[in-house]
């Protein structure tokens, strides 16, 4: 018993201590706040970190799934920003604002699996890839108009302006909970489903992976897809939060969502994360910008520098975490046996991913 209590200590300090320093780090940052400034701790200060975040966890959680199989995606904040322009040019010509909302999807759909099917099939690295992509979706936003559009359709001030009470007189919107819903489906599709099982497997292994029988290139070409619907659900959640679309939107946001994955403890190599994790990294830069506003003197750019700062730390943790890894599968399959990444995984270890 009292070995058996080790071990699950062990693995508990090994394969959650990134999600555990995530959420200790929140409360410190959300305590100090609290502890400085009149009114920081407060209920509606909470909920607005998931209303002027929405966008950004949906787009961070759809680039988690990439991220896992050991990829990466440039192109969201350039998708969020050319959906924001394509949903206010065609409401601007007085389209249905639900028929402007499903020609979204459908974009971030087939832009996202045409840059996954780019890079199995062409064998492409996903960084040139997908820079092209951010390219290419910024450009196009570019053709369509220069300018910023406003946005005036009735659907989409109502969904807008609609708060959903909850404590007292504080109220979070409808982004939020299109936001929550999302981060819930993926939790539940990256543990409970062999496409989740698989994407774990993939981003630990490829060569195992192929080896276990498992369809690579439709999973590559799957998390792509699900990272472009995200990314142009994002840009509709965006659109309902600034009410306008311009090709200059969110200049630079991938790295946010990037930053968001990894101080999430999504392993930029690959192989290891928890789907929960973008959702606490986009908070945790949330109370950082929360923070500047309140000081009042501080640039925000100070915050890109906080986040910054954190990030450079959490992919320090990350890497010892995989020294460590790597070592101890060293010492369990010995210095003269086929190296652990050549091997496939046994039923045992495909379970726990």
């Amino acid at each position: 018993m009292k070995l058996e209590r080790m071990r699950l200590g062990l693995r508990i300090n090994q394969n959650n201590i990134i999600i555990f320093s995530t959420l200790l780090l929140i409360l410190l940052l959300y305590g100090a706040g609290s502890v400085l400034y009149t009114g920081f701790f407060s209920w509606q200060v909470f909920f607005n970190l998931f209303i002027d975040n929405a966008y950004l966890i949906i787009v961070a959680t759809g680039l988690a799934f990439v991220i896992i199989t050991g990829g990466i995606d440039l192109s969201v904040a350039s998708v969020v920003a050319f959906i924001s322009v394509v949903s206010a040019s065609l409401l601007q010509q007085g389209m249905n604002a639900y028929a402007v909302m499903a020609i979204c999807l459908i974009i971030g759909i087939l832009f996202g699996a045409a840059q996954g099917y780019l890079i199995q099939r062409f064998d492409l690295h996903p960084w040139i890839v997908t820079l092209a992509g951010m390219f290419l979706a910024r450009g196009a936003s570019y053709f369509i108009t220069t300018q910023s559009i406003v946005i005036e359709n009735p659907t989409y001030l109502s969904i807008s302006k609609y708060k959903i009470h909850l404590v007292g007189s504080n109220f979070i919107s409808v982004s939020v909970i299109i936001a929550l819903v999302v981060v819930a489906l993926a939790v539940y599709a990256a543990k409970y489903t062999e496409f989740g099982r698989a994407v774990f497997a993939v981003g630990g292994s490829e060569k195992s992976s192929v080896l276990m029988g498992l369809p690579v290139p439709r999973i590559t070409v799957l998390v792509y897809t699900i990272s472009g619907f995200c990314s142009a659900l994002g840009g509709i959640v965006f659109t309902f939060y600034m009410l306008s679309g311009y090709n200059l939107h969110l200049m630079g946001m991938e790295m946010d969502a990037i930053a968001a994955c990894v101080i999430g403890g999504i392993l930029l190599t690959g192989g290891f994360g928890y789907l929960v994790g973008p959702l606490l990294g986009v908070i945790c830069s949330g109370i950082i910008q929360t923070i500047v506003m309140f000081q009042g003197t501080l640039s925000s750019w100070w915050t890109k520098i906080a986040v910054g700062f954190l990030l450079f730390l959490f992919i320090l943790l990350q890497r010892v975490i995989v020294i460590r890894r790597q070592r101890r599968r060293v010492i369990n399959h010995g210095s003269t046996m086929t190296p652990p990444q050549l091997q496939p995984l046994t039923n045992a270890e495909y379970s726990k991913l």
